[in-house]
């Protein structure tokens, strides 16, 4: 990797403890978010709960899913026009912020990225430095998971082989990742990461921030012809909403029944009143 590059990834990671602050949940969650142990149990438990998740999936859910098949049909009818677009001047494949974008989709940048906010959430007791690793995990895990079978039982040839973009050998090699270009793999683990990231963010300008890698990964993968349009926009979705299922585990509501009374009456509101010459209290229940 470029020295020039390592020394953005260090810095990136040298960062981590000091922008910890940006990151935080909503007041509303905080029950939620403290309630869970982000351990190896709860890993596991939620590894069991996304391979049920088919047997759940409701009218949204498939809804979303044609919705992802639709579009990645329609941006095919584009994929030759925009690679000739972009691949007719390569003067800028060896720029920083292409080679930033590619180093997200990266294996050891997502474990660096998990063992940064690690390290930080262990010698400082930071929850939600906790739960952005954990959470890096299991996205890039779960995404890579459902994203790696999808390439290999398609097959589709990569723009580079100049085979067109509608030539697939289905169940190609796993070893042979000429025939393994759509979802985008690269674009896929940006996402997740970025949808992470984003989810935790504390200010707007930190969560719309978060996306920055992702455009240039969505730009990139078409722009260095390792991918056509439409392999970064199916990938990119899966990324996304595997991160937000992710997120939306430890972001639950908890609902404190106990101050629940019998008959259904959460709280008791008593306040004064005036009102010309009258005046009184006013009682209010909230059930």
């Amino acid at each position: 990797m470029d020295i020039i590059l390592k020394k953005y990834l260090l810095i990136l990671l040298i960062l981590i403890p000091f922008g910890s602050s940006l990151f935080a949940q909503n007041p509303v969650l905080r029950d939620s978010v403290q309630r869970n142990k982000y351990d190896f149990l709860e890993f596991a438990t939620e590894t069991w709960d996304i391979i049920k998740q088919p047997t759940k999936w409701d009218g949204s859910d498939l809804l979303k899913i044609g919705m992802m098949g639709t579009g990645t049909f329609l941006a095919m009818q584009v994929d030759e026009p925009i690679r000739r677009a972009l691949n007719h001047n390569t003067t800028y494949a060896k720029s920083y912020p292409i080679l930033f974008a590619n180093m997200w989709g990266e294996i050891y940048f997502t474990e660096l990225l998990f063992a940064g906010f690690s390290v930080y959430a262990l010698y400082n007791g930071d929850n939600t430095a906790h739960k952005i690793a954990f959470e890096i995990a299991q996205a890039a895990c779960y995404t890579f998971y459902i994203n790696s079978p999808l390439k290999v039982i398609i097959g589709r040839a990569r723009p580079y082989l100049n085979q067109g973009n509608q030539t697939y050998v289905p169940f190609s090699k796993y070893s042979n990742p000429d025939h393994q270009s759509l979802p985008s793999g690269h674009t896929a683990i940006v996402l997740a990461l970025t949808t992470v990231l984003s989810r935790n963010a504390k200010a707007t300008w930190l969560k719309i921030l978060a996306y920055v890698p992702a455009a240039l990964s969505l730009v990139g993968r078409v722009y260095l012809d390792k991918h056509w349009t439409s392999d970064v926009l199916l990938g990119g979705a899966v990324g996304y909403f595997t991160a937000t299922w992710v997120v939306d585990q430890h972001e639950k509501p908890v609902e404190n029944s106990s101050k629940v009374s019998p008959a259904g009456i959460s709280g008791v509101n008593i306040q004064p009143y005036i009102f010309g010459d009258t005046y009184g209290l006013g009682l209010s229940l909230h059930l």
